[in-house]
């Protein structure tokens, strides 16, 4: 089978759940498949490359600046590039005539903020089928996470935002989709209650991981806290390092990975405690090194988070999870099991769970075997078997 996947970001250049996106292509690829994907470039340059025999087309739709250069641009230019991104025409013509060079059977699409909503319109009008993979809530809010300037949950949008979601709404509509996965009910249901989706076969679909097979043995003398993911507030970095300056022991260390544009604030706010390390953004393989090593993984978004990648791989490893109790972080910690949930921006409720669990080795030990436990639901050979039945369905 021909299939081709679209999505905004795709590694190298990427910033999280993309790697589950690459892990999809490639066991496709490994299936037979004949794999294609689309994708916004890092620069203002159109061009195409292999890697890991997947093909790769990465495009520039004219706009004000690449999307993945959000993160240092002015309020004035991201209203532009929102504007241009609610339908661009220069991406509708890129990636129509990219499909046609194709010709795939089925089209998977993933994120498209940075390619606009001209993506379900290029698909659609050339007849291909379409199964669309929801991750966040671009639908609807500008910023994706439903969250105000001040990183406050938005329950009343500004006029701005409310013309953006009917524009998004009426547009998505008149090319919907044949197949909609989403990786949480919260989402689906956070959507829906919008007016988006309506009358499409939707399944709940988690990413897919290649599974460990054993469980690690771990060391107890210094427990290793482990955060990965964007350094943002909405990521809720600051409350995770405000609860861990808080702990008294000597014996534990936070591993912050990743990078973001408040990575600065992040190391101010860390001020000189020395049990704080900033690692940055590192390899697959370092990553699977500090994994290895650790005790704890901590969760502390404060937006409407699904945080399925961070979650999966941890459980992978034999980590339990420190989760905020929101979004569709509940539907994948079991509070007792394979972690526990806290009230998102709770400081101390967040230090006096990572307290429990550093005082009570036992009670980890115990934690990390549900963690285990629960990674086989996320086995990347059923997710694939999954994904060829539904792309069978609807090609026919």
């Amino acid at each position: 089978m021909k299939i081709c996947i679209i999505s905004n970001f795709y590694p190298p250049f990427f910033f999280g759940m993309e790697a589950g996106i690459q892990r999809e292509a490639e066991a496709l690829e490994d299936r037979g498949h004949a794999v294609t994907v689309i994708t916004s470039s890092p620069n203002r340059k159109s061009y195409t490359e292999k890697i890991n025999k997947v093909e790769i087309h990465r495009i520039f739709p004219i706009n004000l600046y690449p999307a993945y250069q959000f993160q240092n641009k002015t309020t004035l230019l991201k209203i532009g590039f929102h504007m241009l991104d609610v339908w661009n025409p220069f991406s509708y013509r890129e990636i129509k005539k990219t499909l046609q060079m194709i010709n795939p059977d089925v089209v998977h699409v993933h994120n498209y903020k940075g390619l606009s909503l001209g993506v379900f319109s290029a698909v659609k009008n050339l007849g291909l089928a379409l199964m669309f993979s929801i991750h966040d809530y671009s639908l609807v809010c500008p910023r994706a996470t439903l969250l105000k300037s001040s990183e406050k949950i938005c329950n009343n949008p500004q006029l701005p935002c409310q013309v953006y979601a009917q524009a998004q709404k009426l547009l998505f509509n008149r090319n919907k989709p044949d197949r909609l996965i989403v990786n949480a009910q919260f989402t689906l249901d956070k959507l829906r209650a919008s007016g988006f989706f309506n009358g499409i076969n939707t399944k709940i679909e988690g990413i897919g991981i290649e599974l460990n097979e054993k469980m690690i043995k771990k060391d107890y003398e210094v427990i290793n806290i482990l955060y990965t993911g964007g350094l943002t507030k909405h990521k809720g970095v600051h409350i995770l390092i405000n609860a861990f300056k808080q702990l008294k022991q000597e014996n534990v260390r936070l591993h912050v990975v990743g990078k973001g544009f408040d990575m600065d604030e992040m190391k101010k706010l860390a001020g000189g405690d020395l049990r704080i390390i900033f690692h940055g953004f590192v390899s697959n393989k370092d990553l699977s090194t500090l994994r290895d090593t650790a005790n704890i993984s901590v969760v502390p978004s404060i937006w409407y988070d699904i945080a399925h990648g961070v979650i999966c791989e941890s459980f992978n490893y034999g980590i339990p999870v420190i989760g905020s109790r929101i979004g569709g972080i509940p539907e994948l910690i079991e509070d007792g099991y394979n972690g526990y949930l806290f009230e998102a921006g709770n400081e101390q409720e967040l230090k006096n769970a990572l307290d429990r669990l550093i005082n009570n080795p036992q009670e980890l030990k115990r934690l990390e075997t549900g963690a285990f436990e629960s990674r086989k639901k996320y086995d990347i050979e059923d997710h694939i078997n999954h994904l060829e039945t539904l792309f069978k369905e609807l090609t026919g």
